[in-house]
């Protein structure tokens, strides 16, 4: 008799439902997963690539300034995107927390297989070694003997071994996987020191003049790059004065031009009652101070200038900052005299250290002062009234300045040698060329983690030459007594890095140490 099955009434039947806990597991498989971990190791190497292409707020502010009055959509655009600060940017942080939230879920769990590992003991020998990619074959007259000799040869060469009955089972290359979490372990660590680093760490600038003073606060730096989480407050109190800069240049074909040292000497006040001290800052010799490395960066020259206005008084006097252009120090700056009266004056050009002017127009051919020389545009204007609003010294913004022109109608081009001057036209004042000096930008930096990066760096690269040096093997002995006969003997081998390498010599050797003077051995 048979049956109709009854009809099935209402949907299909479902499996088990995917709930929020699993979405939970499943994200956190992908995200722990080794090939994550290399997917955003290699999208923060890429999300990197732009702060070394676009100027960053935090390192030059002024050309961050200059790039958005040149570029205003894109500037703009890139502003809102985070460009400008890439490092410190919410897209790079998120890819950087991934990055290390994926490294520590994918090593946590290797260390525990790891350890499981260590307390296993060798594998049981392959029911038929002659299937492995090292094999050997041959005779000994004791078996338990000759097991007994191989496994003493074993132990000799660092093999962890196991006796069972008529075979042996040896493993040696433990430290390869201790090498390689120790690698990852030493990868994460960097990541802790350089975020770190980045969030307490503080770095600024300042060009200082020969003969002047820092002191350390926030208003004698040129530009400041601070983490999020440092505060001002924990600028330690100190003065540094350069009273000296020396610096030699070769004179010879192979070396003209070329600054073969240059030093700076200070004086140094660690804090209030503290004595002074000397001290030099050189090339890859910074100052230390309290904790803030102060490193020498660069140097330059500061012409010193005497401005007059049209009622003999004196709107200027003293050197101005002008920051090189090329290699023989080439220097381009800005003198403003906004307090000149009746009409503001400002002036713009280049120093000239060792200056000649040919068909290319007025250049430097040397880096030293041989024959100082400072070639000048001018301009005027009515006076502004100061908003507080700070400005590029060493930029000139002409709006609501004329520039001065000679009787031909051209632009009035001032060149001057120390010791000389030169009259404004229509009585507007005077400037005169007295002198120069030197001046050294100095940067002042603190990296919290430093010491702690640079262990784990070194960590890193001992655990990458260990996974890459030690070689885990395996290696299994078998004997087996043929009744009152010679025994059969098998040693067969595996190298588990892929290879064979010198896993044959290996196990001749172990071959060699089984058999006694009446064995005979056979392939």
């Amino acid at each position: 008799m048979v049956v109709d099955a009854p009809e099935r009434v209402g949907s299909a039947p479902t499996g088990p439902k995917f709930g929020l806990v699993d979405w939970v597991r499943w994200i956190w498989r992908q995200l722990t997963a080794m090939r994550t971990a290399l997917a955003l190791l290699f999208l923060g190497a890429l999300a990197a690539i732009p702060g070394s292409f676009v100027p960053q707020r935090s390192i030059r502010p002024f050309e961050v300034d200059q790039f958005i009055a040149d570029n205003p959509q894109l500037g703009a655009f890139y502003d809102a995107i985070g460009m400008f600060s890439v490092y410190t940017s919410p897209w790079f942080s998120a890819i950087y927390l991934l990055l290390l939230i994926s490294l520590v879920g994918c090593i946590v769990p290797r260390i525990g297989t790891y350890a499981r590992a260590l307390r296993a003991e060798p594998p049981r020998a392959p029911r038929n070694l002659n299937r492995l990619p090292g094999h050997l074959a041959g005779t000994v007259t004791d078996a338990p003997q000759a097991l007994e000799r191989a496994e003493a040869y074993l132990r000799k060469k660092r093999f962890r071994v196991l006796r069972r009955g008529d075979e042996l089972s040896a493993e040696r290359g433990y430290l390869r996987e201790a090498g390689n979490l120790v690698f990852h372990v030493a990868l994460v660590l960097i990541l802790v020191t350089v975020a770190i680093s980045v969030l307490w760490g503080f770095r600024g600038t300042s060009a200082t003049l020969i003969g002047r003073g820092f002191s350390n606060n926030l208003s004698f730096y040129d530009d400041v790059s601070a983490g999020a989480l440092f505060r001002t407050d924990q600028l330690p109190p100190f003065t540094v004065r350069v009273d000296g800069f020396d610096v030699r240049y070769g004179l010879d074909p192979a070396t003209a031009g070329r600054p073969l040292s240059f030093r700076a000497d200070t004086t140094v006040i660690e804090g209030p009652g503290e004595p002074p001290r000397q001290a030099s800052i050189e090339v890859n010799k910074p100052l230390s101070i309290d904790g803030i490395d102060v490193h020498l960066l660069g140097y330059g020259y500061a012409p010193i200038v005497t401005v007059t206005d049209a009622r003999g008084n004196v709107g200027y006097s003293g050197p101005v900052i002008f920051l090189p252009q090329d290699g023989n120090f080439t220097s381009a700056g800005v003198i403003k005299v906004p307090d000149a009266r009746p009409q503001r004056l400002a002036f713009q050009g280049f120093f000239l250290p060792t200056a000649t002017v040919d068909e290319a127009g007025p250049r430097s051919v040397f880096p030293d002062a041989y024959s100082p020389e400072l070639f000048l545009n001018a301009w005027s204007g009515p006076p502004v009234v100061e908003t507080g609003i700070p400005e590029n010294v060493y930029q000139l913004n002409p709006t609501g300045l004329e520039q001065f022109r000679s009787a031909d109608g051209e632009p009035l081009r001032l060149r001057l040698k120390p010791g000389e001057f030169y009259d404004l036209p229509n009585g507007a004042g005077r400037i005169s060329f007295d002198g120069w000096t030197r001046w050294v930008r100095l940067q002042y930096s603190r990296t919290p983690a430093a010491v702690g990066m640079l262990g784990a760096i070194g960590l890193a690269v001992t655990g990458l030459c260990v996974s890459l040096f030690v070689r885990p093997r395996r290696i299994w002995v078998r004997a087996r007594a043929g009744g009152d006969g010679p025994a059969e003997v098998e040693v067969a081998g595996l190298d588990r890095v892929g290879g064979r390498a010198d896993i044959d010599d290996e196990l001749a050797a172990v071959r060699a140490a089984l058999q006694d003077e009446g064995g005979k051995e056979e392939r």
